[in-house]
């Protein structure tokens, strides 16, 4: 039985949630850290457990770190899920729309990344949720880029950084997975889909850029991290992998 603890931050739905999901099968402790409770954490079982969190607030990482070693004395897995994406045209970012999207996307994983990296022991994984976004530019898109580009660096940095310690830093670049969030998002008129249908904006996205002919699910993001985590990835450090279905060959 696996005795490991993970951390997942935005753990509650969406990406997170299954990740959350695939780690418990695996037997993992699993904590989640999410500004609300929605019922999902009790839903999994005894292993998993919630604690409150705002993930653009430093201390309330350390929350988390705190409560994994409280109940389980150790954290062998720490996981940057938390954040959001959304479309705005350049000339219509403000001081308010930047902020969050950076407080969220890239300083609340750094503040992860500095609370994993505080506790976490030889052989410890962080993982950081990313997105193809961090790896190319799109129109409107630019606030989310910039947030999801730094990830990318904060991630090479720290694989650096942390090596001598025994600990990996890698990243997962999803390319759109269908979550509440993501279709909130494409409902707006300055994202990609022009506030027009959804499912048509998939169908004709898939059909010129899918080399598989579809888009991954959240489950498939989740056994990605899964892999990343586990001693079959022991010398994968540094990396920013794509879960596309072949959107970017690279």
């Amino acid at each position: 039985m696996n005795s490991k603890t993970v951390i997942i931050t935005g753990g509650t739905k969406g990406i997170g949630a299954a990740i959350a999901e695939e780690f418990y099968k695996d037997d993992y402790h699993v904590v989640i850290g999410a500004r609300h409770d929605n019922g999902f954490v009790s839903s999994l079982g005894p292993r998993a457990k919630f604690q409150q969190i705002d993930a653009r607030k430093e201390n309330d990482h350390h929350k988390l770190v705190t409560t994994a070693n409280k109940w389980t004395g150790r954290v062998d897995v720490y996981i940057n899920c938390a954040g959001f994406s959304a479309w705005n045209p350049i000339e219509k970012i403000d001081n308010r729309f930047l902020s969050e999207m950076l407080d969220v996307n890239l300083k609340g994983t750094f503040w992860g990344c500095k609370a994993a990296a505080r506790f976490m022991k030889k052989g410890g994984s962080i993982i950081n949720i990313s997105s193809l976004a961090g790896k190319r530019g799109s129109v409107n898109n630019s606030a989310y880029c910039a947030s999801k580009f730094g990830v990318t660096g904060l991630t090479q940095a720290l694989a650096k950084e942390l090596g001598n310690k025994g600990i990996r830093v890698n990243a997962v670049c999803p390319v759109y997975i269908e979550t509440p969030g993501l279709m909130k998002a494409l409902k707006s008129k300055v994202s990609p889909t022009k506030g027009q249908d959804i499912d048509s904006y998939f169908e004709e996205f898939i059909l010129k850029q899918s080399a598989l002919g579809r888009l991954p699910l959240a489950s498939e993001v989740a056994k990605t991290c899964l892999f990343l985590a586990s001693d079959a990835a022991s010398v994968i450090t540094g990396q920013s992998i794509n879960v596309d279905c072949g959107v970017l060959p690279q």
